[in-house]
């Protein structure tokens, strides 16, 4: 009697395991049980460590690298890409004349001579969507004139309906609206929280001075360029 009643145990202990797998099985096959990342599921995914508003914390500060003055002289440019993304090559803004070959921008001291694009995230390029942040020392011959009107003349809203062409590497002209002047800023969060394409414009407001001026153009249109109007050939220089 003992030997009946183990075999029966036995019998259990194997068959109870054996039918819980199979109707895992069954119920992963109905789509009622699922192992996928929550969000494909329906559930909100945890907030993420940058915040509700999805700019990250603390304050995107301006000396970001290729942001702002960071370091010493001493980068070496490089040409802008010819392959993969389109980035911008050029930036014009007839009424100020400027015209500016545009290069990514150094991780350390900005460049003269030229005009640099930001490329921390979470910044893009013209036609990505996202914000673009492109900046140049108050000079002449860079965005001096930005400077000469929202500082020195203390006039910002002249530059507002202002154009701002932005040429890339694929040989497209996109066209911008100057639509905000914001004197005295100490970070880019205002920039970085774009959730469409906004052109950002960054210059000094004095020599080794934090705050920076930065201007807002939003997009107009866009179209084809001629390879040599889209591809000047910058000198960057390095400077102080």
């Amino acid at each position: 009697m003992y030997a009946v009643l183990a075999l029966v145990r036995a019998f259990f202990a194997r068959l109870i395991p054996a039918l819980v797998v199979a109707l895992g099985v069954v119920l992963v096959t109905a789509g009622l049980l699922s192992y996928a990342d929550p969000t494909a599921a329906g559930v909100a995914a945890a907030p993420s460590a940058s915040g509700a508003s999805g700019v990250p914390e603390p304050s995107i500060a301006l000396d970001l690298p290729s942001a702002v003055p960071a370091g010493s002289p001493g980068a070496t440019a490089g040409p802008s890409p010819s392959s993969g993304p389109a980035v911008a090559t050029r930036i014009v803004i007839p009424a100020l004349q400027i015209d500016l070959p545009v290069v990514a921008g150094p991780s350390g001291y900005p460049y003269c001579d030229v005009a640099m694009y930001q490329t921390a995230a979470p910044f893009g390029q013209p036609g990505q969507g996202k914000p673009i942040y492109i900046y140049a020392h108050a000079r002449d011959g860079m965005f001096g004139p930005i400077y000469n009107l929202v500082i020195v003349q203390g006039d910002p809203n002249r530059l507002v309906s202002d154009l701002v062409l932005v040429y890339t590497s694929d040989n497209k002209l996109y066209q911008y609206e100057i639509t905000g002047v914001y004197p005295h800023q100490l970070n880019m969060d205002r920039a970085a929280a774009a959730t469409t394409e906004e052109l950002w414009l960054q210059t000094s407001e004095g020599h080794g001075i934090p705050p920076k001026t930065q201007v807002l153009a939003l997009p107009l249109s866009v179209g084809n360029a001629d390879p040599k109007d889209a591809h000047p050939i910058p000198h960057p220089l390095v400077c102080s």
